[in-house]
Formats: C-alpha cells, structure tokens, sequence
C-alpha cells in the first residue's frame, strides 16, 4: 500500500490500496476518523492515481468536513446515552452513575468508569433483547459477547453467538433492539435472503426506520472517546 498527497491540500494524506479485482479507481473517507482511502486497479499508474485524487479534491473536502471531531469522555463532554444527551459530571465515589440528564463519572478515571457503566448497561439490554427475540422464532442463543467494533453492529455466528457492539447503547433503545432482532434472525436464516428479511420484519415490523438510522447516525457513535 503506497500513500499520496493532494497538490493543493498537502495535508490530507491518501493511502493507495491495490485491487486485482477493482475495475476503476475509487475514493473513500471513513466517517469514523477521516482517513482517506483510494482502491486503485492493477495497471493503474501512481502518477494516474495522484491526478484522479486531484481531480476529486473538493469532494475530499466535502466529505472530510462531514467527519465529527472526536470527544473525549472528561467532566463537561456531551454524549447520548439511549439516545438522550446526557453532560458528563465529576462526582464522589469510585463508579460512574447515570442520572436523567447527566452521567456522573469520577474525577480519576472517568472514561473507563463510564465505559464500564455503559457495557454493563449495554450487556442487560441486549441480553434481554435476544432473549425476547429469540423465543418468538424458537431458536436457543449461544454465548454472548460485546466488543468495541467498527465494521458492523452485530454478528451471528453458526453456533449461535452472538456478538454486539457496545456502543449500541449509545443509540435510541428500538435500534439496539432491531439490531438484536437482525442478529436473531440469523439463527433462522444465515444470509440476508428476503426470507431472513421477513423474519426481521416479523420481530421488528419498524426495522426500515431504524436500519436507516444506523446507516445516517451511527458513525457519529464511534466520536467518543473513553
């Protein structure tokens, strides 16, 4: 992988990811922390990727300036909580709490407590979630398992675990639910065949809105540092 920069915004770096399979060049920009990426076909030149990457600089900026700012969890920081603002406050004690408009977080370590606060609540209400869906289609869940991913929500494996991201609890609770219903879905159809999107839509009959909101917000999730 090769890196280029733009002539007119020496700043942005670009990283060249070649592709046997690619049939054209194509650009882009993470929504999670604004790197720049460009799939380039084989035969392709550097200097032809370097003009295409010039060519395309003011839509890199367009959506480069789309990319939030990241937010480190610290007394005074913002961030959602089941979908509700809440200000992060130092108060006494080792944990952090939640209250109806704030999270208190202890002066030392306020990250990590709100960090765990926030996987502990996202482990009941996930666990839950699978277990109310899981009993509509009849199919036993297997162990699971919340992770800090990027790449997807959620994942059903064909031993029936479940893994989710924890962040979800950052999301309005109907997504964290249709995200649980997705993933249970799976124990009755491992792809996404319009029967697996009925099962979804049998569990979660609002799913379109709420899968739409993932696609549009969800990014915005991954700002918080903690």
């Amino acid at each position: 992988m090769g890196q280029i920069t733009l002539s007119d915004k020496p700043d942005v770096e670009i990283l060249l990811r070649r592709s046997a399979r690619a049939r054209r060049l194509s650009l882009r920009v993470s929504q999670l922390d604004g790197r720049v990426t460009m799939t380039v076909p084989r035969g392709i030149s550097e200097r032809e990727a370097t003009r295409f990457a010039n060519e395309k600089s003011d839509w890199i900026s367009k959506a480069l300036s789309k990319v939030g700012d990241a937010v480190d969890i610290a007394p005074g920081a913002v961030l959602p909580v089941e979908g509700r603002p809440r200000t992060v406050t130092a108060g006494a004690g080792r944990s952090a709490r939640l209250l109806p408009g704030a999270l208190m977080v202890p002066a030392g370590r306020p990250g990590a407590a709100a960090a765990a606060l926030l996987k502990h609540m996202a482990r009941d209400r996930l666990a839950e979630a699978t277990r109310r869906h899981s009993a509509e289609v009849g199919r036993p869940v297997g162990r699971l398992t919340l992770r800090d991913t990027r790449s997807r929500w959620g994942s059903c494996s064909h031993e029936g675990n479940l893994m989710f991201s924890w962040r979800l609890v950052l999301a309005p609770p109907e997504v964290l639910d249709y995200v649980a219903a997705h993933e249970v879905a799976h124990l009755v159809h491992m792809d996404h065949s319009a029967r697996f999107w009925s099962v979804v839509r049998d569990l979660c009959p609002d799913y379109e809105r709420h899968r739409t909101w993932l696609r549009r917000e969800g990014h915005a999730l991954h700002r918080y540092r903690f």
